[in-house]
């Protein structure tokens, strides 16, 4: 968690981007990006010129030891003044982008074809000196700062693209309980949400007490100092992601980065497109432990350029059962999925909707569905969406539904946070009271999940299980056997199976209700003519 200064820097500078004519916010992250690279490779030049001053060996350099070349580095040129300063970014720092190698996964890729877009000299300063100030040799802490900045993403891109809401994709992430050991990959990944609050997600469930710390605002740290063994694993061949939007490919970089990847390994790739198998980097089909994604909703696109692959399971133009059945293909046997999808997926009549949804149940395990409030992607749409975990292979037997009814938010378009910060999200770092609870059903979904998984109740067939946990179907997790769904074409939509329990309303006779209504009118046409009486 940030400081209170530091989100203050912050907005300050972000108005400043916002009255210097900036005012996309995207462009806003993006140049900071920019600014935030540079700092970053000067100070890791600084690190490999201490370590080569003790060993003795030479390393590969990211600027020239010439006069020119140490003008690009970041402590050369953050004081320079406005002017001279945004010519010498534009003409010099930036192109020499293009010339950095960072090793695998290189991030430096993604920054080759860097523009200035910061006209206003005095915004650029004020840019400078915030970056300079930032803590970006806390591992810990400069991932908050880039989720920060990603929160002033509120407007919606061109392709539907939205940011999906931070403490939904923890509970994902909780529910599916990625370990360190695994491949995780999110096929249409924007800013890379899922996979740095994955790593986020890590740090927190693999920090010794020595390495879990508070700071002056009594704000909790995590160090993730027992994920030191897999390290290398989480480096470079962990965390996957793809997506056909280049800016978003820079920003998710940085995103890793800063969240202490150091080679994440993100593609421009459209993972629909037929080229996809032909251009990876390994093999596309049964690769990846953990799939997280919620992939864009569209609606249609071309068939022809369409994974022929993909319409052999679901034959149709709609992206958001096309992405499904890609996520099933390239899930590991076993390997698990948590996707946000439309509720039209969940209960859609098209014979494509309902192969899908007969696919997952009968050739795999569709756990558990987690129906979320309409206005949990205010203010960029109000769909009504799901979260569908699933794992590739086997057979369903029943599947585990959750009513979410509040996310601790208003489900308006301002979307207002409803309970205190150390009690959000869903694994809260303080108790709830009842009326919290209410109020943010997260930790409560987290919590009967994870009962379900740890202690499987009685089967659920005809006559059977009744009194068992998760049978009563008027509360907000029950549980359903795949026979029924199948006998209901498959629909998946919650509202199918819960129970609503009606309580009967005690009115009073027709002849009583009728008489005070008389004895109301005779008052009114009293007053009436005691009024007219004073005209």
């Amino acid at each position: 968690m940030l400081t209170g200064s530091l989100r203050n820097n912050i907005d300050k500078l972000w108005e400043k981007f916002w009255t210097g004519g900036i005012t996309n916010p995207l462009t806003v992250i993006e140049q900071i990006s920019y600014l935030m690279f540079a700092r970053l490779l000067d100070s890791q030049e600084s690190t490999n010129e201490r370590k080569a001053a003790r060993t003795g060996k030479a390393f590969e350099r990211h600027f020239p030891e010439d006069k020119v070349g140490q003008l690009l580095r970041w402590q050369n040129f953050k004081n320079m003044s406005g002017a001279k300063m945004r010519s010498h970014l534009r003409d010099r720092v930036f192109p020499h982008f293009a010339n950095i190698h960072m090793g695998e996964g290189d991030i430096a890729e993604f920054m080759r074809d860097a523009e200035m877009e910061i006209k206003n000299e005095a915004v650029l300063i004020s840019a400078i000196e915030m970056v300079d100030k930032l803590p970006l040799t806390d591992s810990d802490i400069k991932g908050d700062i880039y989720e920060y900045l990603l929160s002033k993403l509120t407007t919606a891109g061109i392709n539907g693209q939205f940011r999906t809401p931070r403490h939904i994709i923890d509970l994902m992430v909780a529910m599916v309980d990625v370990q360190p050991e695994h491949t995780v990959c999110d096929p249409a990944c924007g800013t890379a949400g899922f996979l740095a609050r994955t790593m986020e997600y890590l740090n927190k469930t693999h920090s010794s007490e020595a390495g879990t710390f508070t700071d002056d605002e009594g704000n909790l740290h995590y160090s993730g100092d027992l994920l030191e063994p897999y390290r290398d694993h989480i480096n470079k061949q962990m965390f996957w992601g793809f997506d056909f939007d280049t800016t978003m490919l820079r920003v998710s970089a940085m995103n890793m980065l800063l969240h202490g990847v150091s080679s994440p390994n993100v593609h421009y790739q459209d993972s629909l497109n037929k080229s996809f198998k032909d251009s990876w980097p390994v093999q596309e089909q049964n690769a990846f432990d953990i799939m997280l994604a919620n992939p864009p909703f569209k609606g249609s696109l071309d068939a022809s350029a369409t994974n022929p692959e993909l319409l052999k399971m679901v034959k149709t133009k709609k992206t958001e059962l096309l992405f499904v059945a890609q996520i099933l293909r390239m899930l590991k046997l076993g390997g698990r999925s948590a996707t946000i999808v439309p509720d039209g997926v969940l209960f859609g009549s098209s014979k494509a909707h309902q192969q899908l949804r007969k696919t997952l149940i009968e050739a795999n395990q569709l756990e558990a569905i987690v129906s979320l409030p309409s206005g949990v992607f205010k203010p960029y749409a109000g769909v009504s969406t799901a979260i569908l975990f699933f794992t590739k292979g086997g057979c369903t037997e029943n599947v585990w539904f959750y009513d979410l009814h509040a996310d601790g938010r208003s489900l308006d378009d301002k979307r207002t946070a409803l309970v205190s910060e150390e009690k959000f999200g869903p694994l809260p770092s303080a108790a709830l009271s009842d009326e919290e609870q209410a109020k943010n059903n997260l930790p409560d979904c987290l919590q009967q999940w994870r009962a379900y998984q740890k202690t499987p109740p009685l089967p659920l067939g005809e006559g059977q299980g009744e009194g068992g946990l998760f049978s009563d179907r008027t509360q907000q997790a029950f549980l359903v056997p795949a026979s029924e769904i199948a006998a209901n074409k498959y629909d998946l939509s919650i509202n199918r199976y819960k129970e609503v329990v009606y309580e009967e309303a005690q009115y009073d006779p027709p002849k009583e209700i009728l008489k005070r209504m008389k004895a109301l009118e005779k008052e009114i046409m009293r007053e009436m003519d005691e009024l007219e009486g004073m005209l």
